[in-house]
């Protein structure tokens, strides 16, 4: 290892970039579901040692030189791997879009990567040669998540701190720090070995220390999960049963190409299975749940569609269902702007008794940033509609229906937001539908999944989740699944949310506590700074 050190800190130019692009891509085998978690260590101490040996030129090039170039290629080969799955998109449309995919996946993993090469920048103006550097680059690196999290409406898929989620007992520490906080134990914990090699005038165990400190806050953290586990008393609900439907809808790809009556019949059959003999149905169920792109149609093509729904509905049973849903001016009869990407809550009179319209975008996915512009370039947005979508507003999430707990409608990926979900405090429990089918075989919904349990487990609440071709399931409130339906198959499953817990440290504190430390953090990074200059020779 001393030999990869002083490898490291004596590369330059491009064999130093293309190191780090192939150390981060072995740090990216660490995002769920590989959760490869070594490859942390081994791939983060590169990071270090690089920076260790790199230039200091003078004026601009200080900030976007070659510090920002090691972090750049590092976040590349990382983001590169992580969001690999996203090209399983580009096989919907298939001819040129397949020849375009893996560019595709290369710039958007160089325009995320350029967060981490601002954070490399940073590290190094304060950067010293003792063991606190880690601190340093743990902390900046960390707010260059926040930021993509957030900048530009944020895109906070594979943030560092999901690798240190692989198990139900570890995920439990982001009731506490979330996701956030997580990512910078995890960017601490992983930096560790830099500071065994190359040696130096501290002894072994000195070097070592940090390290075994690192498998000892791993080690607290299963410890922290189990007793959590086995004390939280997880109370199911008496006053609200759910049938989850998972239809296999792949007509959302293409929205001249469906045909309403069969997806209609489809639909119903699967809603009014019998689980068993004794099953009654619908009886017992107070909310049937389609997911997000079941009704790839407007309901306005197919009026007797809200008459059909009626028939199947017993009383007293509601239907919430992902559809697009079209806006309207006050009097109009036409519609007017893009649509909607929408829950709908329909009863049993067959009307539209309130609406969720999602809020939270996907960037290129439902809506194309500066439009004009890519559309001369012959790029669109991958979800249907030739005008995108509309942005609804993030402030009626909390849906409250007649005769029912309140729910916190998300869909798709407006679950990845950490803290940023919305109304929680009205809430009883979080209520995700979504579309996963682009990224069918791949590693994206398990992903996807995974980061949606983590919301479950950060607010203290159950996460019923209905998934078109999976992964459909429900939780407790500490994010243990309690039942699931196997993916690619069209089925249903009938769950029902737990009581919420009483409120957890995060949903209190929400990300105060990250702030405290970012900032500790930087006054630590400029004290040992300014203490290395000091001793620094002339």
């Amino acid at each position: 290892m001393t030999w990869l050190a002083e490898t490291a800190m004596l590369s330059h130019g491009w064999r130093r970039f293309l190191l780090l692009v192939l150390a981060g891509a072995i740090a990216g085998l660490s995002v769920p579901p590989l959760f490869i978690v070594p490859a942390l260590f081994i791939s983060f101490p590169l990071w270090v040692w690089c920076l260790d040996g790199a230039e200091r030129p003078r004026g601009w090039r200080r900030l976007f030189g070659p510090a920002f170039a090691i972090g750049f290629a590092f976040g590349w080969g990382y983001f590169t791997v992580a969001f690999h799955w996203l090209g399983a998109a580009f096989f919907v449309d298939g001819g040129i879009m397949l020849l375009l995919m893996p560019f595709a996946i290369l710039a958007l993993a160089a325009l995320i990567a350029f967060f981490w090469g601002v954070a490399s920048a940073l590290a190094h103006l304060f950067w010293s040669h003792g063991p606190w550097r880690v601190v340093t680059l743990a902390t900046f690196l960390t707010m260059a998540e926040w930021a993509r999290g957030h900048v530009l409406t944020g895109f906070p898929f594979d943030l560092l701190g999901y690798a240190l989620t692989p198990t139900d007992e570890m995920m439990q520490i982001t009731s506490v720090i979330g996701i956030y906080g997580l990512t910078l134990v995890a960017a601490l914990l992983a930096m560790t070995p830099a500071l065994i090699w190359p040696a130096d005038n501290r002894s072994l165990s000195r070097r070592l220390l940090p390290f075994f400190i690192a498998l000892f806050v791993i080690a607290g953290q299963l410890g922290y999960g189990y007793n959590r586990l086995s004390g939280t008393i997880a109370t199911e609900r008496t006053d609200i049963a759910l049938r989850l439907v998972q239809p296999l809808v792949y007509e959302h790809a293409d929205f001249g190409n469906v045909d309403p009556v069969a997806l209609i019949d489809r639909l119903l059959m699967l809603s009014d299975m019998r689980m068993d003999p004794a099953d009654q149905g619908l009886a017992d169920i107070t909310h049937l749940v389609w997911p997000e792109s079941s009704l790839p149609f407007f309901l306005a093509t197919y009026p007797e569609a809200l008459a059909r729904i009626a028939r199947l509905l017993p009383e007293g049973t509601t239907l919430l269902t992902g559809a697009p849903r079209q806006q309207y001016e006050p009097g109009a009869t036409e519609a007017s702007g893009p649509p909607f990407n929408a829950v709908l809550a329909i009863d049993t009179n067959g009307e539209v008794i309130a609406s969720y319209d999602k809020s939270h975008l996907v960037p290129f996915g439902e809506f194309l940033p500066y439009g004009e512009f890519f559309a001369r370039l012959g790029i669109k947005q991958f979800v249907p509609g030739a005008e995108g979508w509309a942005h609804g507003d993030a402030r009626r999430r909390l849906m409250s229906l007649p005769a029912t707990p309140s729910l916190l409608a998300l869909i798709c990926y407006e679950i990845l937001f950490s803290g940023d979900l919305g109304d929680t405090a009205g809430a009883q429990f979080l209520f995700n539908i979504t579309n996963d089918a682009w990224f069918d075989g791949s590693i994206g919904p398990a992903q996807h999944a995974h980061h949606a349990r983590i919301r479950a487990v950060e607010e203290g609440m159950s996460l019923i989740r209905a998934a078109n071709t999976g992964l459909t399931f429900a939780t407790d409130p500490v994010g243990r699944i309690t039942a699931q339906l196997p993916p690619m198959q069209m089925a249903a499953l009938d769950v029902r949310p737990h009581e919420r817990l009483s409120g957890t440290v995060f949903s209190q504190l929400r990300h105060w506590p990250l702030l405290l430390a970012l900032l500790a953090g930087m006054l630590i990074s400029l004290a040992a700074s300014r203490t290395n200059r000091r001793k620094r020779p002339g």
